[in-house]
């Protein structure tokens, strides 16, 4: 299995075997987004998907909670950050990089996700990279939804609206709209590549027109955590929107013209994207997910 690859099966599982080393060296940035919002992200290794937290008066909320072996480093931050109590985990979806945690938090607090979440969480995934295995009962959200919930909290209203079959089948994107920040899940790779998970109900013709509903929602000045990446801002989304659309319109071209999958990868993407393959999907991977993405 290739580097990449085996990167991104660590991304997907949640085995208690994996999450068990390798989390040493790692450490947590702490970032205050706006209002009561903060980031918290990986430093020094690859920690899990980036974490937001809403702290305030009515306790501590956040979205995402990484893998298993970070729990007890994002209990720390949270401590700096706030004393309070924490209330919810918000789960953007399934991954274990997103999810890893629900176990262990949900001792202390409520899960919530989209109810795909919680039936994936519930048996074996399998897909093109690996098996990750049926999650404890502990791990399973709580609570619900199946298009959207809002929860009161911290002075100001908190989205969690369900954007379909794009990353997987089960992605939520939370709207703190006081703070104006949004936390997008997997809709977002900052300057990279993102992982579709088409066997967990993804593709990215609707991964791309999610994205582009959730620009056209968003204000100008709008601060937003991504999945992976550092903290950006509406252009960084237009660009990541811009690459989705430019990508897929070439392989499309090419499919047209009657060339194969295989040589559509060896010819590769416009010079323009070739940066765009430093993250854990490489461009051949890419165009691998498109070319299945319109044929599906």
């Amino acid at each position: 299995m290739e580097k990449s690859l085996a990167l991104l099966f660590v991304l997907l599982s949640a085995s208690p075997m994996i999450l068990a080393e390798g989390f040493d060296g790692i450490t947590l940035k702490t970032t205050k987004v706006s209002g009561n919002v903060y980031m918290l992200e990986g430093v020094g290794g690859f920690a899990g998907g980036n974490i937001a937290v809403s702290a305030g008066e009515d306790g501590i909320l956040l979205v995402d909670d990484q893998f298993a072996g970070m729990n007890d480093k994002i209990k720390a931050e949270l401590k700096e950050i706030d004393a309070g109590q924490l209330r919810f985990v918000l789960n953007t979806h399934w991954h274990g990089d997103h999810s890893g945690g629900n176990a262990l938090f949900s001792k202390n607090a409520t899960i919530i996700a989209h109810e795909n979440v919680r039936k994936r969480l519930q048996a074996p995934q399998e897909n093109s990279v690996g098996t990750s295995p049926a999650q404890p009962k502990d791990a399973w959200p709580l609570i619900t939804f199946d298009e959207s919930l809002t929860i009161h909290m911290n002075g100001e209203a908190i989205d969690f609206i369900h954007f379909p079959n794009g990353h997987t089948d089960g992605d939520g994107v939370v709207f703190f709209n006081k703070s104006n920040v949004i936390h997008t899940g997997d809709h977002f790779f900052v300057d990279a590549f993102p992982f579709v998970d088409l066997d967990s109900g993804g593709n990215v013709i609707s991964y791309t027109r999610n994205v582009k509903s959730l620009i056209d929602r968003m204000p100008e000045d709008v601060k937003i955590i991504p999945g992976h990446g550092g903290l950006a801002t509406l252009e960084d989304y237009k660009r990541f929107h811009d690459m989705l659309v430019s990508t897929t319109d070439y392989v499309k071209s090419k499919t047209e013209a009657g060339l194969t999958l295989e040589e559509i990868q060896v010819e590769g993407l416009p010079e323009r994207w070739h940066s765009w393959a430093s993250g854990y999907i490489k461009t051949e991977q890419w165009i691998g997910l498109i070319y299945q993405s319109l044929a599906s």
